[in-house]
């Protein structure tokens, strides 16, 4: 796809993403024919919020994949609630090498990021890094900023239809908008659509009986329209089954009580 001056191929989308691992421990042995017992997740597990995951402590894991080719960058770990500034500094630092070792230009860099990243604090030092960003934000302030509520008036950019949900979006371009006054500047993609009920909506703010999500991105209007731009995020989907197969090595069943030498099963691997 050829838009001018700026093409979708010039651009490289890597995934950021941060799971958490809830682990559950069993109780501790203490016999005096057995040595002290200790949890093996201690060094790598903490007490955290686990909302519905169930367990007693957690740890945390930020990825780093290149989406196109499944090109593992890096994978960096904590305990508990974890750093994620933190961690998604790390992943900054390899994506610049990986760039680095391409010969990239670091504008044609786009990290593609979920709502656990989207406000002003975090987005601000990675966007003066020069890569580009495609983000579900939080900031539901900004709906309030006078340019934002005049386009909000007039008529939508574009409709889309999910194509297995089926839920459809009204989408409104915003395509120059200082998240501060002396900061970066932004494309901010308004996606609205009516509410089904009176409660808070998993994601998104309800305002007088419509849902608004908020995404910013960096994508040039001349290569990716709105609509490309809700697409290519919520594609973020595909992300989640690269990691299954990983997840499927690591049975956490295994991170209980070790009370002595481990002792294999014979005629198992």
């Amino acid at each position: 796809m050829d838009y001018g001056i700026v093409r979708v191929s010039d651009f490289i989308v890597v995934d950021v993403d941060g799971t958490k691992q809830a682990a559950r421990q069993r109780a501790l042995p203490e016999l005096p024919d057995l040595p002290a017992a200790h949890r093996r997740f201690d060094q790598v597990c903490a007490p955290a919020y686990l909302g519905r995951k169930r367990g007693e402590v957690a740890r945390t894991r930020t990825t780093v994949l290149q989406a196109h080719s499944h090109h593992w960058l890096g994978s960096f770990g904590g305990s508990g609630n974890g750093d994620y500034c933190a961690q998604l500094a790390r992943a900054c630092e390899a994506i610049i090498s990986y760039a680095g070792w391409l010969c990239l230009p670091l504008a044609s860099i786009l990290i593609r990021l979920d709502g656990l990243y989207g406000t002003t604090a975090v987005l601000t030092p990675l966007l003066s890094s020069g890569m580009g960003v495609i983000v579900r934000s939080k900031e539901y302030g900004l709906l309030d900023l006078p340019t934002v509520a005049v386009r909000l008036t007039l008529p939508p950019d574009a409709q889309t239809t999910h194509p297995e949900s089926g839920a459809q979006r009204a989408l409104f371009d915003c395509p120059d908008l200082a998240l501060l006054p002396c900061g970066p500047r932004v494309r901010l993609i308004v996606a609205t659509h009516p509410a089904t009920s009176t409660a808070k909506p998993p994601i998104g703010v309800l305002r007088a009986g419509t849902v608004y999500e908020l995404f910013l991105t960096t994508a040039p209007q001349t290569a990716f329209t709105c609509a490309d731009v809700l697409g290519l995020y919520l594609h973020r989907g595909s992300f989640e089954t690269v990691l299954a197969d990983e997840d499927r090595e690591q049975d956490e069943r295994l991170g209980g009580v070790l009370t002595g030498p481990m002792v294999r099963n014979s005629g198992k691997s």
